[in-house]
């Protein structure tokens, strides 16, 4: 047994399929059920009453009527004038005759009638159960249900409605000449809303009109957000009035932002409708499945029609329901001649003409299917109604089965296909946005969200949101904004409320920019960081940031033309200002568009992600630069373009595959070189001619493959910090007691065994000292000396003591000192005491402070130091 909720499904499947049945199928059904009837009422006449009625005849009269027509079979049977004659009983009759004539089957012929009547109902709802159509039918009216549940759809459509209405009353206006004003005592009479174009979203909206044979009663519409066309409107719900002229039924129409919001379950289940309805729009329109099954359905018919008609209109002509006898045994019944018919011909010769009327009937409708299916373009569908109300304008044109279902639908009713359209529309969806992100992300919500950088600039970050929240404009602080995948991005001209904003950070969310905020941004916006995949995706309004210092680029550049080939030649003209420029990409040569911004660029940064830079000729022309950084460019030798940059004084070459510096000597002339990065590459040794580089003051050796220094290295007056961490070094030279300015020396993983005590007692600056991961055994008593020191790594070495020299080094107090603890167990208890706890800095902090421009000064407490091998690693 079946219980009642098994059957639900199958009957709400039923009842909803019907959307999809135009008025011929109906017919058709019916024509079907009937000719069925019409072939059961004959079989079951057939096998309940077959009799056959012979009435014996004259033999004079035989010769002549052996083709009497079928009106004989209405002649009463009348007894027979002779007498019975009298059989022996031992004599047999012989009633088998051989037959004659044609044998129609007639028996049998019933049940082919109801086959092939059994065989057009199946074909008649064949398009609707074929496993590749069922599974879209089923899918595309389950989404029609919701569509029509929403309450979105009757917003939307109310909001279309009233666009319409204010664009009709702005028409009047300009049509209407000037009247003059009322007078002041005359009363107005109350607003109502008479007409039939009402601003509700039932069946009375403009979007909704049925024909003009149309009852005018309308019908209550199933949503909740319908108003009722004879009711009068409340002030109350009217957010600006709209009066019609005096000509006509004054009404008032809500204004479209003063409509009903929708609250958050609705407001997600309509996105959540608009993405499914995305899904199934591009799964239906890829092919034609049902288009070409309905087609071929109705082809079907048609032949089955014409096979039927073709083999029983001869048929029926050959038929004859009376025929003449002529029994042998003319002894045994008395009569030569008999005349008989069937009982049932009239009624079954009626049947039969039914049968093929009904059956013509079908032929013809399926006749006009076919020719509805050819002269129709059924695989593309435009909402021309649609088309001509301004906030539904943009819903698309349909083809193939999506297209084909909607013509269908419209031969039920036109106003469903219309609610299936808000949400096709992206204007609707859109608003349905706008209205949620009004919802979810206030202006308090964002203030929340907001936070304090490193700089003291207040920022805020908004990851994966439709668009931006119109509350977003309303934040006046705001100094960095960072949007990522960001779909539809757009700052429109409340961006000039955001007085504060001076950064702007995009992650793949490519912008667009209203015109009239693209002034506002021209004139506050100084940082922009981009982050995207291809170098297309970058927006054009970048280019006129006029007042723009930094632009960050994060993507895959072009490896032939780089930034060029992406963009228009001479594109970077309006970028006047900007000074800083970053680049992390794959590039095979500088952009030749750098030439533009070469007289205000002062810093260039270019990260290659392991791409080799071949053509480095662009740099001569960037005469101002003072810092470049060519990181992971793969780069053998020094580039020799660097002997135009006389005013550089930052070169940054690390994570290259840098083997000989004896290019160096070409660096003589850069006076202003004060600080020189070369890590992360494959240099064995540092060349004599590091001596001519004057003015150096930081340089950064660390990770090489370098196992002695050259004593040219310590002839340089002005060196502060040496980085010499992970190289293969076994002794420091002793002549590193020239180096009397030097604050900052890191010489861990390396292989040294011991530490000259000229460094103590000369570099009386030092203030960070890592020698970790050595094979130190010891050190020198001489460390006293070092007043300023405040950052000591011993860590990972072969120190079997600590000097108590050590608690000299009033920098060391509050953990400066970096060593295993049993180690730290060995020096004096006063001396643990000491470095353990914190204290004031004994040394002013004016007298330690710095000169140097390129090497700033931190406070003791300020120093986060790990030494280069654990960054590495």
């Amino acid at each position: 047994m079946f219980s009642l909720s098994e059957l639900a499904p199958l009957n709400q499947h039923q009842g909803r399929s019907k959307l999809l049945k135009p008025w011929w199928e109906v017919f058709m059904d019916y024509l079907v059920v009937l000719m069925l009837m019409t072939s059961v009422l004959a079989c079951t006449e057939q096998l309940s009453r077959d009799r056959v009625v012979c009435i014996p005849l004259d033999p004079l009269v035989t010769n002549t009527s052996d083709h009497r027509s079928s009106s004989s079979s209405n002649v009463a049977l009348t007894p027979s004038p002779k007498t019975a004659t009298h059989i022996p009983h031992n004599i047999i009759p012989n009633l088998q005759s051989t037959a004659r004539g044609r044998r129609t089957h007639l028996v049998y012929q019933q049940y082919v009638y109801i086959s092939q009547s059994l065989v057009l109902v199946a074909s008649g709802s064949f398009w609707l159960h074929f496993p590749h159509t069922s599974a879209r039918i089923e899918h595309f009216l389950a989404i029609l249900a919701k569509c029509s549940e929403s309450p979105w759809t009757s917003q939307a459509l109310s909001h279309a409605a009233q666009q319409e209405n204010i664009q009709e009353k702005e028409v009047m206006e300009e049509r209407r000449p000037p009247q003059p004003p009322p007078s002041s005592n005359s009363s107005s009479p109350p607003v109502t809303c008479t007409r039939h174009s009402s601003i509700d979203s039932g069946t009375d909206s403009p979007l909704l009109k049925r024909s003009d044979g149309a009852s005018s009663v309308t019908p209550p519409s199933p949503c909740p957000s319908t108003l009722s066309c004879n009711s009068t409107i409340s002030s109350t719900s009217v957010g600006s009035r709209v009066h019609f002229p005096s000509s006509k039924p004054t009404f008032m129409v809500d204004s479209p932002t003063q409509g009903v919001s929708l609250d958050k379950s609705d407001g997600e289940q309509a996105r959540a409708l608009f993405e499914r309805v995305r899904k199934f729009r591009s799964h239906c329109e890829s092919s034609a499945v049902i288009y070409k099954v309905y087609l071929a359905q109705t082809i079907f018919k048609l032949l089955m029609v014409t096979l039927i008609v073709s083999y029983t209109i001869p048929l029926l002509s050959s038929f004859s329901f009376t025929h003449t006898c002529h029994p042998e045994e003319q002894a045994l019944v008395g009569y030569a001649t008999f005349e008989c018919i069937h009982v049932l011909s009239s009624l079954l010769h009626k049947l039969l003409v039914a049968y093929l009327t009904l059956l013509g009937l079908y032929g013809l409708l399926n006749f006009y299917t076919l020719s509805w299916i050819l002269h129709s373009s059924l695989r593309q569908y435009s909402f021309h109604s649609l088309k001509e109300l301004c906030s539904l304008r943009d819903v698309p044109d349909l083809r193939n089965d999506l297209a084909f279902l909607l013509h269908m639908l419209d031969q039920y009713d036109p106003l469903l296909a219309q609610r299936l359209s808000v949400f096709l529309s992206p204007v609707s969806e859109s608003r349905l946005l706008e209205e949620s992100l009004e919802r979810r992300w206030g202006e308090e919500k964002l203030h929340s969200m907001s936070s304090v950088d490193a700089k003291g600039c207040s920022k805020l970050q908004l990851v994966a949101l439709p668009r931006l929240p119109p509350a977003l404009f309303t934040l006046s602080q705001l100094q960095v904004l960072k949007l990522e995948l960001i779909t539809d991005a757009r700052f429109t001209t409340q961006v000039s409320n955001m007085t504060s904003l001076r950064e702007l950070h995009l992650y793949h969310c490519t912008a667009a920019v209203d015109p009239s905020a693209l002034g506002v941004l021209q004139e506050r916006l100084e940082v922009l960081h981009l982050t995207f995949t291809q170098a297309s995706e970058i927006p054009s309004w970048v280019l006129s940031l006029r007042s723009l210092h930094e632009l960050h680029l994060s993507g895959r550049l072009s490896s032939e033309g780089g930034v060029g080939r992406s963009w228009a030649l001479g594109s970077l003209r309006q970028l006047r200002h900007l000074r800083v420029l970053v680049i992390r990409g794959m590039l095979q040569r500088i952009p030749g568009e750098l030439y533009e911004v070469a007289g205000s660029l002062v810093r260039l940064e270019i990260y290659n992600e392991s791409t080799r830079l071949l053509v480095m000729t662009g740099l001569k022309r960037m005469f101002d630069l003072t810092e470049l950084q060519l990181q992971d460019c793969q780069l053998e030798r020094l580039p020799s373009a660097l002997l135009a940059l006389t005013n550089l004084r930052t070169l940054n070459l690390q994570h290259n595959n840098l083997r000989t510096l004896e290019e160096l000597l070409s660096l003589a002339h850069l006076r202003r070189l004060s600080c020189l990065i070369l890590a992360y590459n494959r240099v064995l040794a540092l060349p004599a001619s590091v001596g001519v580089l004057r003015s150096l003051e930081v340089l950064d050796l660390s990770n090489n493959q370098i196992q002695n220094l050259t004593p040219a290295l310590f002839t340089l007056p002005r060196l502060r910090r040496l980085l010499l961490a992970g190289n293969l070094l076994e002794e420091l030279p002793a002549e590193v007691k020239a180096l009397q300015l030097l604050t900052e020396l890191d010489l861990s993983g390396n292989k040294l065994e011991s530490m000259p005590p000229e460094l103590f007692s000369s570099c009386l600056e030092l203030r960070i000292l890592n020698v970790a991961y050595n094979s130190l055994s010891s050190l020198p008593r001489g460390i006293a000396a070092l007043n300023q020191l405040c950052k000591l790594d011993l860590r990972s070495n072969s120190l079997e003591e600590l000097p108590a020299e050590l608690g000299c080094c009033s920098g060391l107090h509050g953990g400066g000192l970096l060593v295993e603890d049993w180690l730290f167990l060995s020096l004096p208890p006063y001396v643990r005491d000491f470095l353990s706890h914190s204290c004031p800095p004994t040394h002013s902090e004016g007298h330690s402070r710095p000169e140097s421009d390129s090497f700033p000064y931190f406070s003791p407490t300020q120093w986060s130091f790990s030494s280069a091998l654990e960054s590495q690693i």
